[in-house]
């Protein structure tokens, strides 16, 4: 029987581009939301939405229990992952399976197979595809790393075996830096999709990403839809994507495609997929994994062949054939730039807050995917993703020119961007390739030389939980959850405090745990960005060196290292768990 009612499991942009494919399609949506985002885009979008009681991944948009729950009480018999959280977890898809929901997604053996980045190796190497020197499992321990940089050599790549998008995601090129990237990997692999499990192979250095887009239905066709080109990236997540992926020859794109459908026949694939290579300097191709979803990067692919993809997936699931059947010649040329909220001028800092305005470009060849509006604010527990812009031209001339208008017309206020960057890019010969396209994936790093501003730094975005009350509502008990700002308001006059509508007392709230402004101290050290203060790595009163790791924050599923500006006493200011604001300090050396 075909799906009538999809819960979706996910927030924010891709979210919000479910929820319409779902009403193109004739499908209602349930979108699901995690306290922080009861007024975002995709709550108030979709047809109904539940909230998931909780502030963070792992208590919400990671929570298969609470997940499954709001697609019982929706009434939902179907349920689509979007991409990162659960997206690739294999649990779920089966939990999902076994309660009776159709699965907009692989199957749980292929997400396994093909997830799981160890065994997609080894299926790969059985297909035929090229790839450089891997762990044969999951590494236990940063000695085994250190094992395989001694046999094998720096760099190396230690890698979230489970998941994508980046997360969990380390290179090493010092020996003695292998310890603390294996254990922030670890970390962030585990914040970002429940499991920590991490491999290591060996690390291309300055290789162009290449991808192919891959289609199949359940009755047994595989069609590969073309290629993209992911190269543009910082912190190995990518920032711009084009299809068809630019100067590849006839031999490398073919060679690129067979690989990707040989690999996806071999896994029993059904459903969006994508497979991702490394192309060196020298021109090899390199296998790189499977994401077994959909990609952050869909639209290029959708302008340059015509297919909605989330329909497809929907068609799929519903036991249909694919739309398509054969690779379709590109249509042109689309690039999309992601809209991210950090701050380039500070690296590419997370920097969550709210968003004052935002107006979006239109015109020929432009489109918007968009999670936020003027007003939304960007939560520090999650990604930085706000947007997307996708221009499509005749050729990739025309889609640079109309891509730099577009920017020109693009406003976002309240919240720094990576507006900026991407304006600056566009100009730059070694992506335009008016000296020969150039761009790898370690391009910001080591060839971007352009100094960009610093964003003025924002407010911060203050923790905002939901109290929940019990009320009669038409003679039916309910649970009413209310914004913690409004309960203050009533509570004031007692004292700082009150009781909630099932007789518990809650606090007056407080905004985030901040340490006091260094104020110019130049003994201090200032937090980069506001987020987690996720662990100390030395003591209290310890003596270190310049430039030597003291601390790890962490925001938008992200960690940045905090290092001595200047050697000296450390003195804490924070402790491990308090959240910060920007410019706070958190130590001062002496």
């Amino acid at each position: 029987m075909p799906m009538k009612k999809v819960l979706i499991a996910n927030r924010g942009e891709i979210a919000v581009r479910i929820i319409r494919a779902c009403a193109d399609y004739g499908v209602r949506s349930v979108a699901v939301y995690a306290d922080p985002d009861l007024d975002a885009l995709h709550a108030r979008l979709a047809d109904e939405a539940y909230g998931l009681n909780g502030q963070r991944p792992a208590e919400t948009y990671l929570s298969i229990d609470k997940l499954l729950d709001a697609a019982r009480r929706s009434g939902a018999d179907a349920v689509h992952p979007g991409y990162g959280f659960l997206s690739e977890n294999a649990a779920f898809a089966r939990a999902v399976l076994e309660a009776g929901f159709t699965w907009i997604g692989p199957p749980p053996s292929a997400i396994e197979q093909l997830g799981d980045k160890v065994s997609a190796r080894r299926l790969a190497m059985e297909a035929g595809a090229p790839l450089v020197a891997g762990s044969p499992g999951p590494v236990e321990n940063a000695e085994q790393v250190l094992a395989f940089a001694r046999q094998h050599g720096l760099p190396i790549a230690i890698k979230a075996a489970f998941g994508g998008g980046g997360r969990g995601m380390k290179v090493v090129w010092k020996m003695e830096d292998v310890a603390e990237q294996f254990d922030s990997a670890v970390r962030e692999a585990t914040a970002a999709f429940g499991r920590g499990e991490c491999f290591v192979e060996q690390f291309l250095d300055r290789p162009r990403h290449v991808e192919a887009q891959v289609m199949a239905d359940s009755l047994g066709q595989v069609v590969v839809l073309g290629t993209r080109d992911c190269s543009l990236q910082r912190r190995n997540q990518k920032l711009v994507e084009e299809a068809p992926a630019p100067f590849l020859s006839d031999e490398q794109r073919e060679r690129i495609h067979s690989a990707a459908r040989d690999v996806c026949r071999r896994a029993g694939y059904v459903g969006a997929g994508t497979v991702e290579f490394l192309l060196s300097s020298t021109g090899a191709i390199s296998f790189l994994e499977v994401n077994t979803r959909l990609q952050v990067e869909h639209p290029v692919t959708e302008e340059t062949c015509g297919l909605d993809l989330v329909v497809e997936q929907l068609r799929i699931a519903d036991g249909l054939p694919l739309t398509l059947t054969e690779t379709p010649a590109p249509r042109g040329h689309a690039i999309e730039f992601r809209i991210n909220a950090e701050d380039v001028g500070r690296g590419f800092l997370p920097a969550p807050g709210p968003v004052h305005l935002f107006e979006a470009p239109s015109g020929p060849g432009v489109r918007v995917d968009s999670g936020v509006v003027s007003g939304s604010v960007v939560p520090p527990a999650f990604d930085s993703l706000m947007a997307k812009l996708i221009v499509t031209g005749a050729t990739r001339e025309q889609a640079l020119a109309r891509a730099r208008r577009a920017l020109a017309e693009f406003r976002i206020e309240g919240v720094p961007t990576v507006l900026p960057f991407h304006r600056e890019v566009l100009r730059h010969p070694d992506f335009t390739a008016g000296s020969g396209f150039k761009v790898h994936t370690r391009w910001i790093e080591t060839d971007f030389a352009t100094a960009l501003a610093a964003a003025t730094r924002v407010a911060p975005v203050p923790q905002a939980p939901l109290h929940q009350l019990t009320i009669e509502l038409d003679g039916r008990r309910v649970r009413l959850g209310l914004p913690a700002d409004l309960l203050k308001g009533l509570a004031a006059g007692a004292a700082g405090g009150g009781v909630d509508g099932d007789g518990a007392p809650f606090a007056s709230v407080a905004g985030d745990a901040t340490a006091p402004a260094a104020a110019g101290d130049p003994a201090a050290i200032e937090a980069p960005m506001s987020g987690l203060l996720q662990a100390w790595k030395v003591e209290d009163g310890e003596q270190v060196q310049e430039g030597q790791l003291i601390a790890v924050l962490e925001a938008m599923k992200m960690e940045t290292q905090v290092l001595a500006h200047r050697s000296g006493r450390v003195s804490q200011l924070a402790a491990a768990g308090a959240t910060l604001t920007a410019g706070a300090a958190l130590a001062r050396i002496e």
